[in-house]
């Protein structure tokens, strides 16, 4: 651990007096640092690094930070930016990177954790020391891509005026610089274990991110093994060793992560070493990868241990931790017993075949109840048999609790928990039914919510029962569930008829004359909806949008006078799902407000748009982005006879085309954001504050990586925009009080405008 960071401090800087360039050592450029400086002494510039972290460093840029519970390397990174304006340096430099190179062809993907690619973002939008200072700060999204990234730099002022040739010389440079990094710490890993073989010692791969690598981050722990009597070895010195660490209960998405599972086959295969994983208080992706890596490690045998690092410094746990650890390396090499450890194999989840239709039934979790209560007739229309769970009661959260690991977001608790709770409740065959999960295929950890799934199942014993992806991706392809054309447009005007019927509810209801009568009404055009929709035809759909318009529009109201409205944003789950967010829009309509919530197929275009923003801005396919297109267009068609109808009535307001929506964030936040709810959060919120609501609750799962930087990232720069901008965040997780939460809506009711 010592070599690798004393190998990125010595790095040659100095390349002339073209510019003089700040890279600041925090997150993800302890990844990438051999490949920037090397690029900027190509350009004949000066390279400085920030201070070495410390606390000191912490305090300086505490008073900048919009999160607490932001991962603590995160929260070094405003110390870094303060360090480097002092430095008088000409420009900072500090991007945005969805995407690592790719380590190893068997990856799934290269993404990167969330909060290394937007940090640089939410650093430009709460130092004001950084803007009024008049140093360009350069946090664009690029893409590591020799081809691709000269052409990219040159749309950015700071490199505008350095010629072409230049910008792919140096490129060429850096990348060649970065693989002589990386062999060189796969020398040095080797080095460590002949060295270790022979003197007969025992090993610890000290796996985590690459910002592990910093004293200040790890506290000390790799010289804590060592006094211990024990060889420390980074999981990027050993895991091109076993480039096929076997099956995977996970997706393997993230870069970082692939090593992690590569390196922790390794120490599997081998008798003198262990595996100690560092995780960051609040990485909500280490809930993931940490459950697959012990996994790995110890189906042979082996030991996995794992500490929680952030701003502490007490290393007494650790130093437990570590000593535990060696203990139990000896006693299993004096017993030579290999299955000592030996942990449950998880089995393949068998697929849903196309027999299964007839015999199974699917349960499908709730997350909307006025968008999901179309989906059994659908389904039926299409010769399945389905079943939509229709609410999750404590009990299934605790039940999700026990069986997902508690770092994951509660949404994943949610879900799990829910359909669990389903297939032990007794009211089904577990031999003849089957689970329906969404897939987003995206870089934000609910990709692996299936993963999570196969987890739960298989402790549970039930591994036997068939695990359906939805998704548009091709993830987990299952012979007998097809998406087929007529299927999606049947769910198409299911999300469109749920649009409108929720925009026009909780329109209504705050003002209903007959308590009861506005549900009443929702309920007979539900029913009519499934009737609709499970047919099919598009005129039978747009007279039924029509005519429920009509019928929400002469609804008898006590009054027209408008009561504060409140926008309700944030994680999809927690803003659609009453028992998730504990029923927020009736609380608020019981403290006299109205809840406005907006579209889910404002979401589905934004699904759609990451393909044109990688096309256009980083090394995206052609291919992919004219699908997403066409896709975007297609959508849009769908959704102009509810535009129209909803434009023509007296009390509606029609949705926002999505090239309108997209335009929101200029100036306030990159559209590169695209995990989680991503820049759509930021858009929505602008939208809300620009239609006259300016009272937002902003709803998010405790540790939503995303959310630190597209929700509370982007809090002070809202009401700076809005001065009356009246916006709450509220965390969810399963230990949240209910209390507590519904509290801080009313505080906020109480001075809503």
């Amino acid at each position: 651990m010592r070599y690798k960071y004393e190998y990125l401090l010595n790095l040659p800087l100095n390349g002339g007096d073209r510019a003089k360039i700040g890279l600041p050592l925090a997150l993800n450029m302890y990844e990438n640092l051999p490949f920037w400086a090397e690029f900027f002494r190509s350009l004949s510039c000066e390279t400085v690094f920030s201070a070495e972290s410390s606390r000191e460093l912490y305090r300086r840029g505490q008073h900048t930070i919009p999160s607490d519970t932001v991962c603590y390397p995160a929260k070094l990174a405003h110390g870094h930016v303060m360090d480097l304006l002092e430095r008088k340096v000409d420009a900072i430099f500090f991007p945005c990177l969805p995407f690592e190179q790719k380590n190893f062809s068997s990856q799934a993907g290269n993404y990167n954790c969330p909060v290394v690619i937007g940090y640089p973002e939410l650093l430009d939008k709460n130092i004001s020391e950084l803007r009024n200072s008049g140093i360009p700060f350069i946090h664009h999204f690029l893409p590591l891509d020799e081809a691709v990234l000269p052409r990219r730099l040159r749309h950015i002022p700071f490199f505008a005026d350095i010629p072409l040739h230049e910008l792919e010389e140096a490129a060429r440079e850096a990348f060649l610089a970065m693989e002589a990094y990386r062999a060189d710490m796969r020398t040095a890993g080797e080095r460590a274990l002949k060295e270790l073989h022979e003197k007969k010692l025992f090993g610890i791969v000290l796996a985590g991110h690459p910002y592990h690598t910093d004293p200040e981050v790890h506290h000390g722990i790799a010289e804590l093994i060592t006094s211990c009597g024990m060889g420390v070895i980074t999981e990027d010195a050993v895991a091109h060793l076993m480039p096929d660490p076997g099956p995977l209960r996970v997706v393997d998405q993230w870069t970082y992560h692939s090593r992690l599972y590569r390196a922790g086959a390794f120490a599997a295969g081998t008798d003198n070493m262990a595996v100690l994983q560092l995780v960051s208080f609040g990485c909500g992706l280490d809930a993931i990868t940490a459950d697959q890596l012990e996994e790995i490690v110890t189906r042979k045998g082996r030991l996995y241990a794992q500490i929680k690092v952030d701003e502490g410094d007490n290393l007494g746990p650790a130093r437990i931790r570590i000593r535990s650890l060696l203990a139990a390396l000896r006693e299993r090499l004096n017993r030579q017993e290999e299955d000592e450890l030996k942990a449950v194999e998880h089995k393949a989840s068998p697929p849903f075949t196309q027999a299964m239709r007839e015999t199974h039934t699917i349960l499908v979790p709730q997350l909307s109840p006025l968008h999901f209560r179309f989906i059994e007739a659908i389904f039926a229309s299409e010769g399945y048999k389905a079943e939509l769970l229709p609410t999750v009661e404590r009990s299934a959260i605790e039940l999700g609790l026990r069986h997902v690991n508690n770092d994951a977001c509660f949404p994943a608790i949610v879900v799990v928990g829910q359909l669990l709770h389903a297939v032990r409740s007794g009211r089904y065959d577990q031999n003849k039914i089957a689970l329906m999960i969404s897939q987003t295929g995206g870089g934000c950890r609910a990709t692996n919510y299936i993963a999570f799934l196969r987890k739960a199942l298989a402790d549970c014993g039930l591994h036997h029962i068939p695990i359906i992806s939805f998704n548009v991706s091709g993830l987990d392809a299952n012979p007998g569930f097809k998406l087929t054309g007529r299927l999606l447009r049947k769910i198409i005007m299911g999300g469109l008829y749920g649009d409108a019927l929720m925009r026009m509810l909780h329109r209504v209801k705050p003002y209903e004359a007959v308590p009861g009568s506005a549900l009443k009404l929702a309920e007979e055009w539900t029913e009519k909806g499934c009737r609709t929709i499970a047919g099919g035809s598009p005129l039978r759909f747009e007279y039924a949008m029509y005519s429920m318009v009509r019928a929400f529009d002469t609804f008898p109201l006590s009054t027209e006078q408008r009561k504060p409205r409140v926008g309700l944003v944030g994680e999809i789950l927690l803003k659609y799902h009453p028992d998730a967010n504990n029923r927020a829009a009736e609380v608020v309509e019981q403290e006299g407000g109205e809840a406005v919530v907006p579209d889910l197929m404002d979401f589905v275009l934004y699904s759609f748009y990451d393909s044109i923003f990688n096309y256009r801005h980083l090394a995206g396919s052609w291919k992919a982005c004219a699908a997403s297109l066409l896709s975007i267009a297609f959508l849009e068609f769908c959704r102009a006879g509810m535009r129209l109808t909803l434009g023509l009535s007296k009390r509606f307001t029609a949705p926002l085309r999505f090239h309108t929506l997209r335009k929101k964030t200029k100036g306030l936040i990159s559209l590169g954001h695209q995990t989680g709810e991503g820049w759509l959060l930021a858009a929505e919120m602008v939208e809300l504050l620009e239609s006259g609501v300016p009272n937002i609750l902003c709803m998010q799962p405790f540790g939503c990586l995303p959310n630190h930087i597209t929700g509370k990232g982007l809090m002070k720069e809202l009401k700076h925009r809005f001065p009356e901008a009246n916006i709450a965040a509220l965390d969810y997780d399963p230990g949240a009080s209910e209390a507590n939460q519904i509290n801080r809506i009313k505080l906020m009711m109480s001075v809503a405008k």
